[in-house]
């Protein structure tokens, strides 16, 4: 099961991340779960200097925009 980290404070941005995050999840099928992580200095361990954040697997995928559905989807599936 891959993991979806959404960084940010819980801003309209962040919420839209997340709904984007689940769209991606619903076109690819592949089994995620999608923590949404507020604490800044959680964030900032990952070194991004704007939100919201998109982590995969630890990996930083996105930060200071919001990434479409189909961009989530290609990077859940590598």
């Amino acid at each position: 099961m891959k993991k979806i980290e959404v960084l940010g404070s819980g801003c309209p941005n962040c919420v839209k991340l997340a709904a984007n995050a689940q769209q991606a999840i619903a076109m690819t099928g592949v089994e995620a779960e999608i923590v949404k992580v507020t604490d800044y200095k959680e964030i900032m361990a990952y070194g991004i200097m704007s939100t919201p954040g998109l982590v995969i697997d630890g990996k930083v995928v996105s930060y200071g925009r919001i990434p479409s559905p189909g961009d989530i989807a290609l990077w859940l599936s590598e």
